[in-house]
């Protein structure tokens, strides 16, 4: 198809895991409208997964927050108070808690599923003469909000849940080797890519003025069409957990904002806003991954007590070249519109958690990761007689209850601008929890602070206790 008249050189596309451009007009955006920035600290966005596998992402509008306000006045009005208040240092006995699960018939209460309202594990302390591995960080009470994420009440912040701290325990249990990388990736297939080059080979360049939007509604049909699904897979832990589709959410969310079809709740360099075309070749493939800070763990002297420190998250990237048969090779460097994006949303991540909740649960699922991979090297299970009966077990304690994400369809955006020809971004998340344990990594536990703390955490609960302040 061609537009007479006026010849442009190419039309900008980009899409959540593939970008192409095709030329020149002005710099305008077509495509999907963005969520609206504050919205996205309410909670507004998230996927769902089908019953096919697929992801889709959903908004839920609460005008004003009335039905947030609403589900708070009913909590408070039902939780007991000792959970409503926020607390700087919740502790959670493990083998305690587990113990009481077990009493329930492996049934537990929401109590129990939410960790007593537990937002980050900041520390895990190992007991081995009362046979437990404590974990310990901020807390407050909880809601489910619009998305169904279940929040701080106050903060709005994600609570740490037992699902996700019981697959990171399995993925490095006490009998196993432990899993070398956590993690996720959305890519197009081979076929999809060798598509898209094939047609914008034959979709034309000679476009007639004031026909950008048709151009760029032929264009995105187009290349979502040649492009088909993406392929979505998972690795080192079950694909049909909570823990995973946290992994895939945040990956899918971070891509659509780099090209402008989500936009953040902070200011960051979008990918989009500094990419020039003109300056990148025609084959090039963008891959972002979110990856741990793997300095981010203070150790003890006597190896009972370890700190997880910092923010714990950074998006870096590499390019890649695409061959017309949709073959991909390595680059030796990468874009500076790419180094800005990544460089970018590192430094915005925690304010970008503050108001979007998944970027706080992915944080939440590396440092428990970390933390899964300590009790594991320091044999926490063996030295205190933890046998894990239940959580070690998906037949006595199932959290395998999710649909496993397969695929995604291919979102497109059109930004007309001029430039060359490029082809889609890929990544995902990997967490290699070993490097964060390895001694040049290990930070000094500077006048024996951490050591300390866990002295000065005595454990001496009620039959029946698992938590406290």
């Amino acid at each position: 198809m061609r537009w007479p008249l006026i010849a442009y050189r190419m039309v900008f596309l980009l899409t959540a895991v593939a970008l192409a451009v095709s030329g020149p007009l002005a710099d305008v955006t077509f495509g999907q409208t963005p969520t609206g920035g504050q919205q996205q600290g309410a909670g507004s966005a998230g996927v769902v997964i089908d019953a096919k596998g697929v992801l889709h992402k959903r908004s839920v509008a609460d005008p004003g927050g009335q039905v947030t306000r609403g589900r708070i006045a009913a909590t408070k009005a039902s939780m007991p108070p000792e959970l409503t208040r926020s607390s700087p240092s919740r502790k959670i006995s493990l083998p305690r808690l587990e113990k009481e699960i077990i009493k329930k018939g492996g049934v537990p209460t929401d109590e129990m599923r939410y960790l007593a309202g537990l937002q980050r594990v900041r520390h895990v302390y190992c007991y081995p003469e009362s046979g437990d591995v404590v974990i310990e960080g901020p807390a407050e009470g909880w809601i489910n909000d619009v998305t169904g994420r279940v929040v701080g009440m106050t903060s709005g912040r994600p609570v740490v849940q037992l699902q996700d701290v019981v697959v990171a325990l399995r993925a490095f249990s006490p009998d196993g080797e432990g899993a070398r990388v956590i993690g996720c990736s959305i890519d197009p297939t081979e076929e999809g890519l060798a598509e898209m080059q094939r047609f914008l080979r034959t979709s034309g360049s000679n476009f007639a003025r004031g026909q950008e939007q048709m151009v760029a509604a032929y264009m995105q049909n187009g290349l979502r069409t040649a492009l088909g699904m993406q392929e979505i897979t998972v690795n080192g832990v079950p694909a049909d957990t909570h823990f995973a589709q946290v992994l895939v959410e945040a990956d899918y969310r971070m891509k659509l904002m780099g090209i402008g079809l989500e936009e953040p709740p902070v200011r960051m360099v979008s990918f989009v806003e500094r990419v020039n075309p003109a300056a990148v070749s025609r084959n090039a493939l963008f891959r972002w991954y979110f990856v741990p800070d793997y300095q981010c763990v203070r150790q003890s002297e006597d190896g009972l007590a370890v700190e997880l420190v910092g923010d714990g998250v950074k998006l870096v990237g590499e390019d890649e070249l695409v061959s017309a048969a949709g073959q991909r090779r390595g680059l030796s460097r990468s874009s500076s519109a790419s180094q800005m994006f990544t460089t970018s949303f590192t430094k915005q991540y925690p304010e970008l958690a503050r108001y979007s909740p998944v970027y706080a649960e992915l944080r939440n699922l590396i440092d428990m990761v970390v933390a899964a991979a300590y009790i594991q090297e320091q044999d926490f299970c063996g030295r205190t007689g933890w046998k894990m009966e239940l959580f070690g077990s998906e037949e006595a304690f199932a959290v395998r209850t999710y649909n496993a994400p397969t695929q995604v369809e291919s979102a497109v955006a059109a930004i007309l601008k001029s430039g060359r020809l490029m082809t889609p971004i890929g990544g995902g998340v990997e967490i290699e929890a070993a490097r964060a344990l390895a001694p040049e990594n290990l930070l000094e536990d500077e006048n024996g602070k951490v050591g300390q703390l866990r002295r000065e955490t005595t454990v001496e609960l009620a039959e029946g206790q698992w938590w406290w302040d």
